[in-house]
């Protein structure tokens, strides 16, 4: 446990920050599975707001730094080829 004053207030800062990190990688990891499971059935509509809403929410989550710029393109990347092979059916 800490000691001093600005050890407490670094644990108070961390733990908000955990919860807020926690918070912002569960709604990318849920806007990620809702478009798995819209690919899987295979509703071209559904796709497509899936995919909208999982592309702002990566572009979100990388602009405010919850994760690296690089894996949010990587994530569209492989969400658009997946979106491609749907459309193309």
């Amino acid at each position: 446990m800490p000691h001093t004053d600005s050890a407490w207030k670094r644990l108070r800062q961390n733990e908000k920050r955990r919860k807020l990190n926690k918070s912002v990688t569960k709604n990318l990891k849920l806007k990620r599975r809702a478009l798995d499971t819209d690919i899987a059935a295979g509703d071209k509509t559904k796709v497509e707001t899936s995919f909208k809403d999982a592309q702002a929410a990566l572009d979100r989550a990388a602009t405010k730094g919850y994760i690296h710029p690089n894996k949010a393109a990587r994530l569209k990347s492989r969400a658009v080829k997946r979106l491609r092979e749907i459309v193309a059916k």
